[in-house]
Parts: structure tokens; C-alpha cells; sequence
């Protein structure tokens, strides 16, 4: 007598379980994983406004390059700049930091740095905000002193 050979697989049934479960957990985990991403474009967009403040404030009251310097910002973008103004300056000296397209900025948009004092010639908030409805501030006050 022979023994016939039995076959191992998966029926149908199991297939489509299997498929079904990984769909649901791929789907509870992307809005998991976006709210994670944006959080973070959001904390790299605040980082580069502060840090673009105090680069351009350094870079002032180092007077390099025998002029002032500041920081211009824009939607897609933080730019640390050559000259007394944006329009004015000498893009050779630019160095841009991009910002994420889930981040919106408002509120201040360019800040110039005296020579030497490092103090700069206006003050106020830049405001950004994320498509996930979560916002930060970065201020910089008279005395050139960055908060956020």
C-alpha cells in the first residue's frame, strides 16, 4: 500500500486573512507615522529659524566680511544673508535651510543684525505651523535674545 503525499500550503481563506490583517495594521499605523512626521518638520523648522537667528547674530558682531548680516524667512526656506537687507544682499553668501511643504510660517520675516552690538534692527514673533494643527514661535527680543 502506498501512502499518498500529503499537500501542505495555505488554502484561500488563510490567504485572505493574513491580507486583511496586514491591511489594518498598515492602516491604524499611517496616521501614526504622518502625526510622527510632521511633529518632527515642525521641530526642524523651529531649529533652523533659532539657529539661523543666532548664526546671523554671531556673524554681525564678528562684523564678517566688514557688514551686517541676517535672516530672511520664507515658506519653503530659513536664509542667512550677506547685507543691510534681503533685497540688498550678496546671494554668494547665502546659506539656506529648507523647511518642510507641511509647515506654514508667518509673523516676522526678516531681521537684520548691527555690526558689532549683534543687536537686531527689528523684533518680534516668527510663527510656524503644521497641517497637523500644531504650532511653535520662535521671538527674538531687542537685545537679540532667541526664544522658542
Amino acid at each position: 500500500m502506498h501512502k499518498e503525499a500529503q499537500q501542505r500550503g495555505f488554502t484561500l481563506l488563510e490567504a485572505l486573512l493574513t491580507i486583511a490583517l496586514i491591511s489594518s495594521v498598515a492602516a491604524f499605523s499611517l496616521p501614526v507615522a504622518v502625526s510622527f512626521q510632521t511633529g518632527n518638520d515642525l521641530d526642524d523648522a523651529t531649529s533652523a529659524v533659532a539657529q539661523g537667528l543666532r548664526r546671523a547674530q554671531t556673524l554681525s558682531r564678528a562684523q564678517e566680511n566688514d557688514t551686517t548680516w541676517g535672516l530672511y524667512v520664507q515658506v519653503s526656506s530659513v536664509t542667512v544673508f550677506q547685507g543691510a537687507s534681503y533685497a540688498a544682499r550678496d546671494a554668494s553668501y547665502d546659506e539656506v535651510f529648507e523647511i518642510a511643504d507641511t509647515i506654514t510660517v508667518g509673523g516676522l520675516q526678516e531681521v537684520v543684525f548691527d555690526k558689532l552690538t549683534g543687536e537686531p534692527q527689528s523684533t518680534g514673533t516668527v510663527l510656524l505651523d503644521a497641517v497637523n494643527n500644531e504650532s511653535r514661535s520662535v521671538t527674538i527680543n531687542s537685545k537679540g535674545a532667541v526664544d522658542y
